[in-house]
């Protein structure tokens, strides 16, 4: 009885799937993956597309662990600012995937600080709206 119990806490106190959280998160996917494809405007693809995928990461990472808000949209943040360095240092090119397409789309190959604004914006826009 006991070990049941013990299990049951470790669950609810780190994993913790939640369906909204998981359907926001494929929805963000399915826009991202449309803006990718089908728009060329630079505000939207490249700004609006940073923002919304902060807040695809930490929908996912929601959908599944039961962090608090603010640590969650931290190590989401920190998450995004890394691969921005990543880029700096011309990652892409240093694991030899430059000419792997997904890869560069996923990963990025360019550092702007206007991502790392976007980014910001994501997480606010997150912590906003978990407030509410």
């Amino acid at each position: 009885m006991k070990l049941i119990i013990e299990k049951h806490q470790i669950k609810n106190s780190l994993f913790n799937f939640q369906i909204k959280y998981l359907i926001i998160a494929v929805v963000l996917f399915l826009v991202e993956v449309y803006i990718a494809l089908y728009v060329k405007l630079p505000i939207i693809r490249h700004f609006f597309g940073d923002v919304l995928v902060v807040i695809l990461i930490y929908t996912f990472v929601k959908s599944f662990f039961n962090f608090s808000v603010k640590a969650t949209a931290i190590g989401v943040l920190i998450f995004s600012y890394l691969i921005e360095i990543f880029q700096y240092f011309n990652g892409i090119q240093l694991l030899g995937l430059q000419d792997n397409y997904i890869a560069r789309l996923v990963i990025g190959t360019t550092f702007t600080w206007s991502d790392l604004i976007a980014y910001l914006m994501g997480v606010l826009v997150v912590i906003l709206f978990e407030k509410r």
